[in-house]
């Protein structure tokens, strides 16, 4: 997973009290449905749970609950968090190999049918998304839960208004690691991976080693970088954004939800602004 970004990091996650969780099993949803628990590996649990903030879970479904694929529909107010053996909550199990792998056992109230389900548009995949409340209880498709960094929130209201279907906390894999990109910007000749650096952990020289592993990593699958510090996207805010428009424009634009062969280039907001590639 990548790192953590910069010291408001943790200030936004003391706010995070929801946990969108993936269900990809029938059968763990008749459990959720009926006895109320979920399970979630220690080695593997997001600090909401970890630290016991978590207030509420809800569920992201795949494919294979057909109607209500790749969308969040149910949510349950969490009672209780402890950990258990597998063997203790799946008994029918006892010869199983991970008999003994311990999980996070998270007990919860009846499902609650949201008054509107959160969908995801392009049928992402997703790990855990921790969030807060109004972004849970107010958004209609999934990039509007993410809640990571004040630098990202920024960029992405910038989206918004520029109309540019970015995904937020894309998560890929490479070489069977797992990343998750900040902004992914899916385009024709060649995807974008946008990095908002809160200042304070990039310049550690153990992350600025991880952040060139990493942007090798990606280059070498395809994806072109953009890496922005406090900064950049502070002080020279649109300067930085000219520089993500002209990147986008060069590689063929962007692709419109639902339409694979379809893109659109981007205008900067000032046509007089220094041009990255002139």
């Amino acid at each position: 997973m990548d790192f953590k970004k910069g010291e408001a990091f943790y200030k936004m996650k003391d706010n995070n009290t929801v946990l969108v969780t993936l269900m990809n099993s029938k059968t763990d949803f008749e459990i959720a449905n009926t006895f109320n628990w979920y399970r979630i590996p220690v080695k593997s649990a997001p600090l909401i749970v970890k630290n016991k903030s978590i207030k509420y879970i809800a569920f992201y479904h795949t494919s294979i609950f057909e109607s209500l694929k790749y969308s969040i529909k149910y949510y349950a107010f969490v009672k209780n968090v402890t950990i258990k053996k597998r063997k203790e909550l799946l008994p029918d199990l006892l010869m199983d190999p991970k008999a003994d792998n311990e999980y996070y056992k998270i007990e919860f109230g009846p499902l609650i049918s949201l008054p509107h389900e959160i969908f995801s548009l392009r049928n992402r995949r997703i790990l855990f998304i921790p969030t807060t409340e109004e972004k849970f209880f107010n958004a209609n498709e999934i990039n509007y839960l993410f809640h990571n960094s004040p630098l990202e929130d920024l960029l992405w209201a910038k989206f918004i208004s520029k109309n540019i279907s970015a995904e937020r906390q894309y998560l890929i894999t490479i070489d069977k690691k797992n990343f998750l990109l900040d902004f992914a910007l899916l385009c024709k000749t060649r995807n974008i991976d946008i990095e908002c650096d809160g200042d304070r952990f990039h310049t550690n020289f153990n992350a600025v080693q991880y952040d060139k592993r990493r942007s090798n990593l990606l280059e070498k699958e395809g994806w072109s970088v953009l890496r922005f510090t406090t900064e950049d996207l502070h002080l020279n805010f649109d300067n930085s954004m000219n520089v993500i428009y002209q990147t986008i424009n060069k590689y063929g634009g962007m692709q419109e939800i639902g339409n694979t062969n379809l893109f659109r280039y981007i205008s900067p907001d000032d046509e007089r602004q220094l041009k990255l590639f002139d």
